[in-house]
């Protein structure tokens, strides 16, 4: 018996230690592994899990950090700024180490949203050829699984993928087109964090949210440039709340990196579904409203897309142009390049002898029509009532009017789910639909004001 008894013991101390020596591992989130691209210029953190106390380091490029964990086992250290280049090895070291390998820095950025971000380039326009081409092994790719939570995540399941035939087509297509485009301009390396769920509207991706704690918390003590955002389909049946709903998105993620400015970019949504026969209210066109209202907030950019999308078919797939507008946005709210990047914006308006003069922003010099003339233009009188107008362009104005309203107040571009609108800049980018009035729209409830 007590032979048993001391077996028994043994074997209970045998395993409490076991158990003892496999906490003690270091241990890091998915994030952090082989093929990662690093954020260049900055203090990137790099960050995991060890036995409480445990003293760790971490090395790379000729510098080595050193922490120890904390009474619940976390650490976290922060690199010296790095330049772009690469290959790198890191060593992560405490009671056991963990190495590295193939870590390149460059620009990274967190690519979000719904089903057209989550869309991928082997179901984009010319699909096989892109594939075939995807030979840019300084561009890396990570995929968060769709997953909820409800607590913040520290980790996911994922590792990083060097961007060759073999992967790209699994590659979200926006993504992968914005980080093809900065790679060839800036000649760096680029990373791409890719965290979307088709469907989901923009409330679960904000913080406490659920598809947030579980595919936006594990991502935010990385650092990146910043964030494109390809979303609001779900949410057009409620545009006018999206006014704030935006704004709150982006506010929310920059607390959550630590970046009062980080970049942010969104994409305005395509033109699909109905163009209608006389101009009539639309929930798309207050998304795009909702969108535009958003670039108030400094350091964001938008990309409109209203001339290259599908009216039968809510997910186009010419990502290509997606990705190549995207990148001139970054280029200048991220980079500081002064590049156009923005098609015709309005600006301001003129009643004039029984007619409105339009006034726009990022004209690049003039504005033309695809076309023979101009489309897509509707003007009311104080009746609110619209009819088609005419529109011709003199210098970087557009005049509006119709014979059918003697006194206008009000024109609207673009305002409809698929409109046939044509405004384009000198550099070939289109305006964003809009409407000089403020009267209440069909997302707009009685008690939203």
């Amino acid at each position: 018996m007590k032979a048993g008894k001391w077996i028994a013991g043994f074997l209970m101390l045998w395993l409490a230690l076991a158990a003892l020596q496999v906490s003690a591992r270091v241990t890091l989130p998915a994030i952090i592994s082989d093929n990662m691209v690093l954020q260049r210029e900055v203090k990137a953190r790099i960050w995991g899990a060890a036995a409480p106390q445990e003293k760790v380091s971490v090395s790379i490029d000729k510098q080595k950090q050193e922490t120890v964990a904390d009474a619940a086992g976390k650490w976290s250290v922060r690199l010296n700024k790095m330049k772009a280049g690469g290959p790198h090895e890191m060593t992560v070291a405490g009671e056991n180490t963990i190495i590295l390998h193939n870590i390149l820095v460059g620009e990274v950025w967190f690519c979000s949203g719904q089903s057209n971000m989550q869309w991928v380039v082997s179901n984009s326009n010319n699909a096989a050829e892109e594939i075939a081409q995807a030979n840019y092994p300084a561009i890396r790719s990570i995929t968060v699984p769709n997953v909820t939570a409800a607590e913040p995540q520290a980790d996911f399941k994922g590792k990083w993928d060097i961007c060759t035939p073999q992967t790209a087509g699994s590659f979200t297509a926006v993504g992968y087109f914005l980080a093809r485009e900065l790679h060839k301009r800036l000649g760096v390396p680029v990373g791409i964090i890719h965290s979307s769920w088709g469907g989901t509207p923009i409330q679960p991706w904000m913080s406490r949210a659920s598809i947030y704690n579980a595919m936006v918390a594990p991502i935010t003590p990385y650092a990146i440039a910043g964030a494109a955002w390809y979303q609001g389909e779900s949410n057009a049946g409620d545009a006018y709340n999206y006014r704030t709903l935006l704004p709150a998105l982006i506010k929310g993620w920059r607390k959550a990196w630590g970046e009062r400015d980080l970049p942010f970019l969104i994409v305005q949504l395509a033109n699909y579904g109905g163009n209608p026969a006389e101009p009539a209210d639309s929930a798309w066109a207050e998304l795009r409203e909702a969108q535009v209202m958003a670039l108030a907030l400094p350091k964001t950019g938008m990309t409109v897309i209203i001339d290259i999308g599908d009216p039968e078919d809510i997910h186009p797939r010419n990502k290509q142009e997606v990705g190549r507008r995207l990148a001139l946005a970054a280029e200048t709210i991220a980079y500081g390049e002064k590049l156009a990047y923005s098609g015709p914006m309005y600006d301001s308006m003129k009643i004039e002898d029984g007619k409105i003069r339009l006034r726009f922003q990022h004209t690049e010099g003039f504005l033309v029509p695809h076309g023979e003339k101009l489309t897509g233009f509707a003007i009311a009188g104080e009746d609110k009532k619209f009819v088609w107008a005419e529109a011709v362009i003199d210098g970087d104005t557009v005049v509006v009017s119709s014979p059918l309203v003697a006194q206008p107040v009000a024109v609207r571009y673009g305002w409809a789910d698929s409109p046939v609108c044509n405004l384009f800049n000198g550099v070939g980018l289109p305006a964003s639909p809009f409407r000089t009035d403020n009267w209440k729209g069909i997302t707009e409830k009685d008690d939203t004001r």
